[in-house]
């Protein structure tokens, strides 16, 4: 599989079939057919319609789509997105809010690389701009970098996060949302022997694979049923010709999504043909519940062949950070010599991607931390994606770990009358 011609053959199929929607739309669409009104041309503009934007929407970046926010003096105030750090494989950006004092609280929204871009936290990102300065880690897309830029895996993943909170200095709070938890946890525990005052001051790990083997999900039993030789010989290709990563090896988004969907095909597919049929009676609209969702959905990127292929192996597998022998550019990283960060797991009820058990984890790792720095909290009846961006989070756990930044975040931010450091399980 490791070979352009099975990336260019994929790139293929999608813009046909977009090339396809196009088409039926453009023909169904013809002046001519109204003179005779005939519901099968009707079919064929909303399947063109729904398909075209399908298809289409797997190569596209999605855009923030955060322009304006309107603070407490009742005035819109323009957002810009800045650059604050520049590096091949991923930016630190800040979303600074035009004309407003700056907030007290300082966040960095580690975004998991999952297949998905940082825009996944879309909505994570705004319930946190009412009361934080926050910054997000931007991934890029593997296809669009160059082989020249070297590669990038687990280590790098978290020398980059090492570099992101050593700018950001130790006001910070850091937020890690599923994947990248416990290579967030291995960033803070680098800090705390190399570079002790860069430490954040809190962090929050959301529902990540800390210790993958403390509860069972299909990932893991994915993971272990796999050896590493099959998912790089069937997983595993090179960028083709399209784009400027040609020829670097990845783990393809397109074929992530496929991967996505199976594991729900019949929902899926219900949703599609539901959105076909209110396109057909004019019921749908460009940002409908359906667009809104698969737009975001369907956006997806690759993933250089290494970070795939090292996270399963020393994440999953080798169990290197539940065991505390991850190494980092030659260091053996030891989670117990976190002394000075409050640490909070938050985990989902009904997560079937990270399993309650496999996230709270992390607090018994850190052994060198007093028990009234850590937190824990199960969310009733919560998923993989409402714990960081569905209703539970936005009523539920928000509230929650921003009272447990301001117990300690030393300054005056703190909200008197509520509990700081409390673990709650369902």
């Amino acid at each position: 599989m490791q070979y352009m011609m099975s990336y260019d053959l994929m790139e293929t199929y999608r813009n046909t079939n977009q090339w396809l929607g196009a088409s039926a739309l453009a023909m169904a669409s013809y002046p001519v057919f109204s003179m005779v009104p005939n519901p099968a041309l009707n079919w064929m503009a909303a399947w063109g319609e729904v398909t075209e934007r399908t298809f289409q929407r797997m190569v596209v970046k999605p855009d923030w789509g955060i322009r304006t926010f309107t603070c407490k003096d009742g005035k819109d105030h323009l957002v810009d997105i800045e650059t604050v750090v520049e590096r091949p494989f991923g930016d630190l950006v800040h979303f600074n809010v035009a004309g407003r004092e700056t907030r007290p609280r300082k966040v960095l929204l580690v975004a998991p690389m999952s297949g998905h871009y940082a825009t996944l936290l879309r909505s994570t990102v705004k319930s946190l701009l009412v009361d934080c300065e926050v910054y997000v880690t931007d991934w890029h897309n593997a296809r669009d970098i160059p082989v020249s830029a070297g590669k990038f895996d687990i280590e790098d993943y978290t020398l980059y996060l090492v570099d992101f909170m050593r700018e950001m200095g130790p006001d910070t709070h850091v937020i890690a949302v599923c994947q990248p938890a416990p290579l967030t946890l291995a960033a803070t525990a680098y800090l705390a022997e190399q570079d002790p005052d860069a430490q954040p001051r809190t962090l929050t790990l959301i529902g990540g694979p800390v210790d993958p083997d403390a509860a069972a999900t299909d990932v893991t039993d994915f993971g272990r049923r796999v050896t590493m030789g099959q998912l790089e010989r069937f997983m595993i290709q090179r960028v083709g010709f399209k784009y400027p990563g040609v020829g670097r090896k990845v783990y393809p988004g397109l074929l992530q999504l496929s991967s996505f969907m199976s594991m729900n095909a019949e929902r899926h597919a219900n949703a599609f043909s539901d959105q076909i049929s209110r396109v057909m009676r004019g019921l749908a609209s460009d940002h409908d519940a359906h667009n809104r969702f698969y737009d975001e959905y369907l956006a997806v990127m690759d993933m250089t062949a290494e970070f795939y292929l090292s996270t399963v192996e020393r994440v999953f597998k080798n169990r290197e950070i539940a065991r505390n022998v991850f190494v980092v550019d030659g260091h053996q990283v030891d989670i117990g010599k976190i002394t000075n960060v409050a640490v909070i797991t938050v985990e989902g009820a009904k997560d079937d991607i990270s399993a309650p058990g496999q996230c709270i984890a992390a607090l018994d790792l850190c052994t060198g931390l007093a028990d009234d720095k850590k937190a824990s909290h199960v969310e009733p009846g919560a998923g993989h994606y409402g714990i960081f961006a569905g209703r539970s989070w936005r009523d539920n756990i928000r509230p929650l770990v921003l009272d447990f930044i301001d117990a300690n975040s030393g300054g005056p931010t703190r909200r008197p009358g509520k509990a700081a450091n409390r673990n709650a399980a369902a």
